[in-house]
């Protein structure tokens, strides 16, 4: 986001939304093949990246350590420069909105003998670093971030490498792919064995593209429970071809919008459906949504399917807070979907949501209170009463709901607004192309 001109925009009742659309590359795998591409000898080519601001902060502080990357019609070619090869930037890495960027590409640098100050928008350097931090320390990094009067490292923070770093076994006292990964990556350029204990299952595409482009990594079961990661360091790794899955997490928003709008019925294709990253399109079935996988098949070590959606009427459940991990993004379309289903949703265990983008919680609670949505805000959750179908309203005209620059907040209450009496708007669009790029164009398609 280049202006600091705000981009409102509007979003009306919609008659029954149909069509068979696809949604943009996995943000997840997208940071991730681009990360990895850099780091393997040779040429990689990725096919369906992720073309959003997101995606595009890493590219360029890619480019900024070395790497050569082009783009020729829909593929995009890596020029690696293999694990330990990055080059210090002139520069600061400018992250934008980007958490994950900050996050990886800090443990990335931490075991390699050059320096990087990150920067990022307004939203980002409220978000706390400390996670990362403290595992990349150990390993012998040097980490100096701004500190806030509640004692959380923020940016801008600079990571000073040292190679060789020291392998750690770590365990993660929060459930979090984001610091898995830094630590990972971290470890690539590491020698010894870096070991990293997982008791909550995060998703785990790092785990699967490093096995993919070479690295010797291990995952096993111990008697807890807990998943046993271990990665031995001063890894080669080789190029690789990569089609990147559409991503589910986008594609949770128009899943919902097909749920909930009456009459609806569309066909998402090509979506992924990595079962660390499903928990959503399971709970949306416990309430009875009509969601059926087709067509599955495996890509580059990653579950697809084609996802066909049709109206129905949900009815409110407990989510349980063990599932939390595996949906962690979609609980604010989630919220959507409780507050048009019948009877009471009850969400905990989300403590997470309150340190994302914005805090979601708040925004979410905040902005459904405004459309009438009766509800109870716990430090950890929602409990929603849902309106049974029932057009969603916030008295007269078109109630303006504060996104707080979080791209999640601004879609989920763009899909409110095809359940609203008299529409909504939103303080600013903008935010979205860090994920979704053409998101309401797509919405407006669907529901012409």
């Amino acid at each position: 986001m280049t202006s600091n001109t705000f981009q409102p925009a509007t979003f009306k009742p919609s008659g029954p939304l149909a069509g068979t659309i696809s949604v943009p590359g996995d943000k997840s795998i997208s940071h991730r093949a681009l990360i990895l591409s850099a780091l393997a000898v040779g040429k990689s080519r990725i096919s369906g990246l992720l073309e959003g601001e997101d995606v595009l902060a890493t590219a360029d502080a890619l480019r900024a350590m070395g790497a050569r990357i082009d783009k020729t019609d829909d593929v995009w070619t890596v020029h690696g420069v293999g694990v330990g090869g990055l080059m210090q930037p002139g520069n600061a890495l400018d992250m934008g909105n980007s958490g994950t960027s900050t996050r990886l590409l800090m443990g990335l640098i931490a075991s390699h003998e050059i320096s990087a100050t990150f920067i990022g928008d307004a939203s980002l350097t409220k978000r706390p670093m400390g996670r990362v931090i403290e595992p990349l320390s150990q390993m012998g990094a040097d980490i100096s971030a701004r500190e806030t009067a509640d004692h959380k490292s923020c940016l801008p923070l600079t990571v000073r490498g040292i190679c060789p770093a020291m392998p750690i076994e770590y365990r993660l006292p929060v459930a979090s792919a984001q610091v898995k990964s830094a630590i990972l990556l971290a470890g690539l350029n590491t020698p010894g064995i870096t070991r990293i204990i997982e008791p909550v299952l995060t998703r785990d595409h790092s785990e699967t593209m490093l096995k993919g482009f070479g690295a010797d990594i291990t995952v096993e079961t111990d008697a807890a429970g807990s998943r046993i990661i271990s990665l031995t360091g001063e890894a080669e790794l080789q190029p690789q071809k990569i089609k990147v899955p559409g991503d589910p997490s986008s594609a949770a928003f128009l899943v919902v919008a097909a749920l909930i709008v009456p009459g609806s019925g569309i066909i998402i294709e090509n979506v992924g459906i990595n079962p660390t990253r499903a928990g959503l399109f399971d709970i949306l079935q416990q309430m009875g949504g009509d969601i059926q996988f087709q067509k599955k098949r495996t890509v580059g070590g990653e579950p697809v399917a084609d996802i066909h959606v049709r109206h129905s009427q949900l009815t409110g459940i407990n989510v349980p807070a063990t599932i939390a991990p595996s949906m962690i993004d979609e609980f604010p379309i989630l919220f959507v979907a409780a507050a048009l289903a019948g009877g009471t949703t009850t969400t905990r265990g989300l403590h997470e949501l309150r340190v994302k983008e914005s805090d979601r919680l708040a925004q979410m609670a905040k902005g459904l209170e405004l459309l009438g949505v009766k509800l109870t805000a716990n430090d950890d959750g929602l409990v929603i009463e849902g309106s049974g179908g029932k057009l969603l309203t916030g008295g007269r005209g078109k109630p303006v709901i504060e996104t707080a620059l979080d791209h999640r907040i601004a879609m989920s209450f763009a899909i409110a607004g095809l359940m609203t009496k008299s529409g909504l708007s939103i303080d600013d669009i903008r935010p979205v192309e860090t994920s979704f790029p053409g998101f309401a164009d797509l919405v407006k398609r669907l529901a012409a």
